[in-house]
């Protein structure tokens, strides 16, 4: 890779220069089908695991608390790396970066594939969220870079689209390859997508133009970064087997988590030069726009973790068909998003949103009332319906947020956002499991106190279930019991996440207009 020579000193003035001809790689078809296959695999793996939690967990050993791990474990690692990528980006160049964290992350999803444990999975579940936390800003930046400005709004849309269609892909691949290989496959495959992505790009574009520079690193800000969210993050996850505040192990870890969260904030509120620059949350509109956006995105994560954990847990699917049940929340934002890019600007943009959120909370009560004979028709109709408001969700949103920032705040105002909401969605996966499971056992023992077990007709209902066997019945009747208790947990999660999507369009109405950002671009779409 080479770098731009530095200008030239002493004698005579040079004659003026015609301007250099922007990069372009030798061949750009091959070049953009690089980009975007890794940034393909990367927001694929975000829902790969989803449907493949429960045979995870089995063929580990772990409970189902512990399988949501590997979600969590991920996410929270990829928020943390996110504040790194400008660091990286301007110390080693994108190029670089991009090849770099591409072999890493094939390197990682080699360690899951071959994990033996829980524990082990977890960790190079971690690993992998690291290293792909600057793939996809790196890839956005470098498709963006090497199209002419007249077409740069077509790259952003096939990035845009990548980002949509990854995430339906997900449940459906993952439930394939559980169902007919092993879920080591479902790492397995980033390898070969991986090494062709990183050799194509890193080929094609070793002659791109960089200046590298030797940046100040924050390190207070990413120790304490990296020590407060991490320790909350474990504290979360690991809350419910430790029966929470009970435990030391949880207050310690609360209490690590709440000093390190509160230097952090001090530190980059009064660091020249933070990681995180906290400082953006002056403007009304991006506060307002993020707090939409991180609500909003850990209401949408929790549905996206949940639903197909019911289909499989309470309902019987296997993984291909929970793929298929929750696949249609695709559908409409593939069709839709090149619509809602082009022509969302003409209509006031909180609107939009609180239209989306509308629905997303509409379909969260529906489902709400769903019980044990709910069909696969009714689950992937709700799914289709809530692709609406998926649609009309991210573009507005990011658009306000970054509406009032200053020209040279918007990247780090989008970093930002992304950096919180992906924290919101890995909190949320911790948080929604651990309720369900508290939900589904507060029912299991109010359900039973009505069952008396010398009531005659009850004896013969366990002799029916057993078919005369009693000890087996007694076994039956306590499933019965526990499928329902957990239908009523089920239930009381969604309507609450309803509730939390209604008050999330009062977030969006503190934002005032205008909402054209002051950079006089569009901000760049997608859902990831």
């Amino acid at each position: 890779m080479s770098t731009t020579p530095p200008t030239a000193t002493g004698g005579a003035p040079a004659a003026p220069q015609p301007a250099a001809a922007p990069f372009r790689p030798p061949n750009m078809a091959l070049t953009t089908i690089g980009l975007a296959l890794a940034s393909f695999m990367q927001v694929l793996d975000t829902t790969i695991a989803n449907v493949s939690l429960p045979t995870i967990s089995g063929n580990l050993g772990a409970s189902a608390n512990q399988a949501t791990w590997v979600i969590t474990s991920f996410a929270v690692s990829n928020a943390i790396a996110l504040p790194l990528t400008g660091f990286m980006v301007r110390k080693y160049g994108e190029v670089r970066v991009f090849t770099w964290a591409t072999l890493a992350f094939v390197i990682a999803s080699f360690l899951c594939g071959i994990a033996n444990s829980m524990g082990l999975l977890v960790v190079a579940r971690a690993l992998q969220g690291f290293v792909c936390g600057p793939m996809y800003p790196v890839t956005q930046a470098l498709l963006i870079s090497i199209y002419p400005p007249n077409k740069r709004g077509q790259a952003i849309a096939l990035l845009a689209m990548v980002t949509v269609v990854a995430p339906i892909a997900g449940p459906i691949l993952g439930g394939w390859i559980t169902d007919n290989y092993s879920w080591e496959w479902i790492f397995f495959i980033n390898i070969p997508i991986g090494i062709f992505s990183s050799l194509v790009v890193g080929r094609q574009m070793k002659d791109r133009p960089v200046t590298l520079q030797n940046p100040k690193m924050d390190y207070i800000g990413l120790a304490t970064l990296v020590l407060g969210v991490g320790a909350l993050q474990i504290m979360l996850d690991l809350g419910n087997d430790e029966d929470w505040f009970n435990s030391t192990k949880i207050v310690w870890l609360t209490i690590v988590a709440v000093i390190a969260l509160v230097v952090f904030v001090i530190w980059e509120l009064t660091e020249k030069d933070p990681i995180v620059n906290l400082r953006l949350f002056r403007h009304r509109n991006f506060t307002s726009g993020t707090l939409a956006m991180v609500f909003g995105y850990a209401a949408f994560f929790a549905i996206g973790l949940l639903v197909p954990l019911w289909l499989q847990r309470n309902m019987g699917y296997t993984a291909i068909w929970a793929g298929f049940a929750t696949a249609p929340i695709g559908i409409l934002p593939v069709i839709l998003t090149p619509f809602v890019g082009k022509y969302a600007s003409r209509f006031d943009l909180r609107i939009l949103a609180s239209f989306a959120f509308f629905v997303m909370a509409g379909t969260s009560f529906l489902r709400s009332g769903f019980n044990l004979d709910v069909n696969f028709e009714r689950v992937a109709e709700i799914q289709l319906v809530q692709g609406l408001g998926v649609a009309l969700f991210f573009m507005p949103v990011l658009t306000i947020l970054l509406s009032d920032l200053e020209p040279h705040e918007i990247a780090a105002g989008s970093g930002l956002a992304t950096f919180v909401r992906t924290l919101g969605g890995s909190f949320a996966a911790s948080l929604t499991t651990w309720a369900w499971n508290q939900r589904t056992t507060i029912h299991h023992a109010q359900l039973t106190e009505h069952i008396d077990a010398y009531d005659p007709a009850m004896q013969q209902v366990v002799s029916q279930l057993g078919q005369g066997n009693t000890q087996r019945g007694a076994v039956a009747l306590n499933q019965m019991i526990g499928q329902q208790a957990a239908q009523i947990g089920f239930n009381e999660i969604f309507h609450l996440l309803g509730i939390i999507f209604l008050a999330v369009i009062v977030f969006v109405w503190f934002a005032r207009p205008p909402f054209a950002a002051k950079s006089g671009g569009a901000a760049a779409a997608g859902g990831h």
